[in-house]
């Protein structure tokens, strides 16, 4: 196969997948780990994806630029997975803080049959959690942003100073071993770093595209988190983030 020819493979497969891992990759289109990374490598100075610890992932922009919906959809089997390990991490009576994420609101589906209160600043998150009659839902009010579907603002932020946060539940755009935790939204970048500082057991949802990038605005550091659950992690990714305090689960 011609080096043209695999490459518009590898953006087919790309495509489809969100994400490639260069190992198995290379057993797909029968070729070594080293064309593949020499192809990543070609495909990223074409702006045509990012690599990444272990593969290759979507260009940054367009999954930010993906509307809620269609983010919904994408990973959805590893959300899923993540959802219910971080499910487990639940104790009764908990306050539990939810962000406005897409994997966040899968974990909604997974929440235990006990007491909880529940914070939040997401509209998907208050309405998914409405008639659920042994949860204590309060929403944390603010200014609405509609391209996240959620409250921001100084009055969001001052509300938090009234909570104690057992757990937070949350993502973002990318976790990147030196820079930290990123998102592109700076007004939930803001109001995420304020209810870490309020949390006292922090949780990034991530799925495996996700891990090793960067976005427009870093708002945590990788020590600042208690916990990373995502579907799967390059054993080195997962050493580092561990040597700096942090537990890792993952599964699917």
């Amino acid at each position: 196969m011609l080096a043209i020819d695999r490459q518009r493979q590898i953006l087919k497969l790309l495509h489809g997948n969100g994400s490639l891992r260069t190992a198995e990759t290379a057993t797909d289109l029968g070729v070594t780990d080293e064309t593949i990374r020499k192809d990543f490598e070609i495909l990223e100075k074409r702006g045509e994806l990012i690599r990444t610890h272990g593969g290759a992932s979507r260009p940054e922009r367009t999954r930010e630029e993906l509307p809620f919906t269609e983010r919904q959809a994408i990973h959805r089997e590893e959300k899923q997975a993540i959802a219910r390990l971080a499910a487990s991490r639940i104790k009764a009576n908990e306050t539990i803080f939810l962000d406005a994420s897409s994997t966040v609101l899968t974990l909604t589906g997974f929440l235990p049959d006990f007491p909880l209160t529940i914070l939040t600043n997401a509209l998907n998150v208050f309405t998914a959690l409405a008639d659920r009659p042994n949860i204590d839902l309060i929403c944390l009010g603010g200014t609405f942003d509609a391209k996240s579907r959620s409250f921001v603002g100084l009055s969001a932020e001052n509300s938090l100073k009234r909570y104690n946060i057992h757990r937070m539940f949350f993502s973002g755009n990318g976790i990147h071993l030196e820079r930290g935790i990123s998102e592109s939204n700076p007004l939930q970048a803001a109001f995420k770093e304020r209810v870490i500082a309020s949390a006292e057991d922090v949780v990034f949802l991530a799925d495996h595209s996700k891990l090793s990038q960067k976005s427009a605005f870093f708002f945590a550091e990788v020590s600042d988190l208690s916990c990373l659950i995502t579907d799967r992690v390059d054993n080195e990714f997962a050493r580092e983030l561990e040597g700096q305090g942090v537990e890792v689960l993952h599964g699917i």
